[in-house]
């Protein structure tokens, strides 16, 4: 049944103007809905916003509920319902709390069959009078809510006062609507008192009330669950009911932890099987489960239990079991990880778990591709040797002995699953895929950096034992995916890892130009592999003449530009001082390359600055020859454009032949201005707001066209970092503009700029911290994209550290606010986690995260855009 348009109804823009009648209200809906003109929806939409905060709301509402109303109407009804009781509750007298109640019992048991919408809304409503009158007026509410739904229990004995509310009165538990409508009131209830504003102590006191409720709510949920004639439907809402009470910290143990075996059993039903998978993640994910170790201990045989069905749907293709099993195996042994460490005499059983999650990273398949389960488990080794170094050593060693071999299958693992795929198959991706793959290489890198904790020089061994295997072989060349692998891991390390002491890396310099390369994946790993070797490089400067010849081959190819010219940069600034051998054939080469344009503007700019770390070594009198011979063709190409007719392309030639010539005195101007700016923080920077928003914007600028210069040892990084922090909690909504403008860009250099890297490893935390807090009520709502923007940024190149950083931020107890529940944040968590590709989505999901921090929503019930 639709709407039908009626003739449109002339509204003020003030509720005042028009009488606050049922007619009007359908009007003034109907306006809203179907009106062609945005003007005249706007109207509507604030005339309706503001006559349910008028009084005259408590009495329209219950028309619009009518059963010949339409859905739309009902709903609106329903939600102004919700709007009085939770906003203007002190309007309401005492005397009418009573009839209130039992109005709405009966509207919840009308509408037990729908529709939906309307049905949930009279529930958040009828939660939300319970939030006002539990425990002094209503006591029990919980248990009166269970016994209005149970007609053995009406009559005399119902001590809710709602009298005969399904008119015939005989509501059996197994009625089908009357059980959903019940199960529906016992989900919202929680969600209502996570979402509402209540000051601290009384959201304490309603959160031990309802606790002290779950005696009641469990057996329910026991029951309906193991009844097998029960409908999916029921069972289904019995999980999510059991999804929000978790939130309230209710014990796992006993009769509960009964349920959560009920909820594994629901694994098996496939209608079932994604719903009881969220539950059982919920539950085992609250960090609060770390108080019942017993019941944690009995949760592991029934996880080990699903490791047979797991086995099945990885070989048979089905990703979504495969993806459900895993989150339930690192829920449990990521969440839990020390508390499970510390259980000695079950060591047998957690080493099972590692050994299942270690399965579910093994996955066959390509990722995002072919299969998307291996991503969810890379986190959980970063927590696992975090705690098992957390130990100490005696402890510590035995831990190692146990699971240096599990570590050691890692490597293969990982290794394996950051092959490409065929040359075929890989053109076939779309380029959405490509990126992801991408990110997770990033992620499979941050996981190696880690695994290298535990194993050491062990890990570098074995790369080069195996590397040395396939080139030295005799029965054919190696595939090119495979020897791509091990240099991925080479690369990943000595990024990050202090690898001059290591005994393999001349070995490896020695086993590089004897690599066929006949991929360009490939001859971008080998480019990137030396890149991260120049600092050894520098130490043993004899080794040169193995690699800089393959660097200036990549370097003519323009599919190569941006992995060799990089390259070439890195040896330049490091080396530049053992480079006089190889001087004139990189100027050479560079010459060519530059007169034949391969590059682009920006690579053309990478590799000006690297031979300028070039000529700067070399003695004075060459350098000018060099340089004439470098400058020379630019200055005749900026001559040639002097004499012709301005316009856009001559001004974009000219731009790049001169973004450079005033480098040096732009880097000391920075610093000179950096370090004055630093001052006024150090000061107390609340006063000059001004100021501090045009030096971000200054470093959000550099950071963007020079990047380079936050190399020097002159600019204080961390120094830096913490300005923006402050920054970002500036109240003027310009300033923390310009302080996320600056973390955006900052993030993006954290691989290619290590004192940036450095901050970030050691100070991120503290960014997260600060922007949930900005996002969670400290900062405009209007602020909450640009925030978004440095989230983005740091799922992309920092996925692993954010990852790990949210989880311990989020799990802090009323944090960023009281108005969110643990199950909300994460909720929040991993949708934020799994967005890597497309900002908008991230916008979306930050906001809706920033709306339920503030207990914002819309007039009809849904999140508003403030």
């Amino acid at each position: 049944m639709e709407m039908e348009p009626p003739n449109r109804l002339v509204l003020s823009p003030e509720p005042g103007a028009l009488e606050l009648t049922e007619g009007n209200v359908e009007s003034a809906l109907h306006q809203l809905y179907y009106d062609p003109d945005m003007d005249h929806k706007n109207v509507a939409q604030k005339w309706l916003t503001q006559a349910q905060t008028s009084t005259q709301a408590w009495q329209f509402c219950w028309p619009l509920l009518g059963p010949d109303k339409l859905p739309e109407i009902q709903f609106f009804g329903a939600s102004t319902l919700h709007t009085k009781i939770s906003r203007h509750w002190a309007d309401l007298p005492i005397d009418q709390h009573q009839t209130l109640r039992m109005q709405l019992l009966s509207h919840i048991s009308h509408f037990s069959k729908g529709p939906k919408m309307v049905l949930t809304r009279l529930c958040v409503a009828l939660a939300s009078l319970a939030l006002h009158t539990i425990p002094q007026a209503w006591p029990r509410a919980v248990s009166d809510m269970v016994l209005v739904f149970q007609p053995e229990k009406t009559g005399s004995g119902n001590q809710s006062g709602a009298g005969d509310v399904g008119g015939a009165g005989e509501m059996e538990l197994n009625n089908h609507s009357h059980c959903l409508a019940l199960l529906e009131l016992l989900t919202v209830l929680p969600e209502e008192l996570q979402s509402c504003r209540l000051p601290q102590g009384r959201r304490a006191q309603l959160r031990e009330a309802l606790a002290g409720e779950w005696t009641v709510v469990c057996p329910l949920l026991r029951q309906l669950l193991q009844k097998q004639e029960a409908p999916s439907q029921v069972k289904e809402r019995c999980l999510r009911c059991l999804s929000s009470w978790v939130g309230l910290d209710i014990p796992l143990h006993g009769e509960s932890e009964g349920l959560l075996q009920d909820c594994f059993a629901a694994l098996s039903d496939p209608e079932l099987f994604n719903t009881a998978v969220e539950t059982i993640v919920c539950a085992i994910s609250q960090p609060d489960c770390q108080r019942y170790t017993d019941a944690l201990v009995n949760l592991m045989p029934l996880v080990l239990g699903l490791h047979d069905q797991l086995k099945a749907a990885a070989r048979d293709g089905d990703m979504e079991t495969s993806h459900g099993i895993c989150r339930i195996a690192v829920a449990l042994g990521e969440t839990h990880s020390r508390t499970l460490l510390e259980q000695v005499q079950h060591w047998q059983g957690y080493l099972s778990l590692v050994n299942m999650i270690l399965f579910c990273t093994s996955i066959p398949g390509h990722y995002p591709v072919s299969e998307t389960t291996s991503s969810l488990t890379l986190t959980f080794w970063y927590t696992l040797q975090d705690d098992i170094l957390s130990f100490e050593e005696d402890r510590r060693t035995v831990y190692l002995q146990v699971y240096r071999p599990v570590y050691l299958q890692l490597v293969d693992i990982l290794l394996e699953k950051s092959h490409f795929p065929s040359e075929q198959d890989y053109i076939s991706w779309s380029s959405d895929d490509k990126e992801l793959f991408r990110i997770y290489r990033v992620d499979i890198s941050d996981t190696l950096m880690y695994v290298y904790e535990i194993l050491g020089a062990e890990l570098l061994s074995n790369l080069y034992d195996r590397l040395g295997q396939l080139l030295m072989a005799t029965e054919g060349p190696a595939a090119w995916q495979d020897i791509e692998a091990l240099l991925f891991g080479f690369q990943s390390i000595a990024e990050t890892i202090d690898v001059n002491y290591s005994d393999v890396i001349p070995g490896l310099i020695g086993l590089i130009p004897r690599i066929s390369i006949s991929n360009i994946q490939l001859a971008d790993t080998v480019m990137y592999t030396i890149g991260s070797l120049a600092e050894w490089l520098a130490d043993h400067p004899l080794m040169l003449g193995c690699v800089v010849p393959m660097v200036l081959q990549g370097l003519v190819k323009a599919e190569l530009s941006v992995s060799s010219v990089s390259t070439l940069k890195r040896i330049c600034r490091e080396c530049r001082h053992d480079l006089a051998p190889y001087a004139p054939d990189i100027m050479t080469v560079s010459q060519d390359v530059l007169a034949k344009e391969i590059h682009k503007s920006s690579q053309c700019m990478w590799l000006m600055q690297g031979l300028g770390f070039l000529l700067s070594a070399l003695p004075v009198e060459e350098i000018l020859g060099r340089l004439t011979l470098l400058i020379t063709p630019h200055i005749q190409t900026l001559d040639t454009l002097a004499h012709q007719e301005p316009s856009p392309t001559t001004k974009l030639s000219i731009i790049h032949i001169l973004e450079k010539d005033h480098l040096g005195p732009i880097k000391h101007l920075i610093e000179l201005v950096t370090s004055t700016t630093q001052s006024i923080f150090q000061q107390g920077p609340s006063e000059h707001p001004d100021i501090v928003e045009s030096f971000m914007q200054l470093h959000a600028e550099a950071l963007k066209r020079e990047p380079g210069l936050y190399r020097s040892e002159h600019l204080d990084v961390k120094s830096l970092f913490y300005c923006g922090i402050l920054a970002l909690k500036f109240p003027e909504t310009p300033t923390a503009k310009s302080a996320c403008l600056f973390f955006a860009e900052l993030v993006c250099h954290c691989v290619d700029i290590p004192p940036i890297g450095q901050v970030l490893h050691r100070d991120g935390k503290l960014l997260i911290q600060t922007i949930l807090e900005a996002v969670g009520g400290q900062s405009p709502h209007c602020l909450t994209e640009h925030f978004s923007q440095v989230l983005f940024c740091l799922n992309r190149h920092c996925h692993t550290l954010l990852s790990q950083w949210l989880k311990e931020g989020l799990h802090v107890p009323g944090f960023p606010t009281a108005q969110i529940s643990m199950e909300q944040k994460d909720t929040f968590n991993q949708q934020l986690l799994r967005e890597q590709s497309n900002k908008r989505h991230v916008v979306e999901i930050v906001n809706e995260f920033s709306l339920l921090c503030r207990g914002l929503q819309g007039p009809t019930g849904h999140s508003a855009d403030y």
